[in-house]
């Protein structure tokens, strides 16, 4: 099945669409490796926000200091969630487990 062609217009608002969750994302990022929001408010804004959900979780955890590609897929393997998982798919008992291990 071949794709529509988008109009000029519509492109330049999918480029402006994608552009604002990526700022979003960024600003969650760098909030949550400063301390002003905790694992479990940007887990609640996950489920709100779509552009959020769709932040991969490891991604999340490497925003923090001193957490690499290696400690975040520690920390993913030992709260049982897959290296691909993004926010707004992690179950309850993920969930619950990633805050305790992370401790925020």
């Amino acid at each position: 099945m071949a794709l529509r062609q988008l109009s000029t217009e519509e492109r330049a608002q999918a480029r402006a669409k994608a552009l604002r969750a990526r700022q979003e994302r960024a600003e969650v990022k760098s909030a949550f490796a400063a301390g002003e929001v905790s694992l479990g408010e940007v887990l609640d804004r996950a489920h709100r926000d779509p552009a959020i959900g769709r932040l991969r979780t490891v991604d999340l955890l490497q925003a923090l200091p001193g957490v690499g590609a290696v400690r975040a897929t520690a920390v993913m393997a030992s709260c049982e969630i897959s290296p691909a998982r993004r926010l707004k798919g992690l179950g309850r008992r993920q969930r619950e487990a990633l805050i305790a291990y992370i401790g925020r």
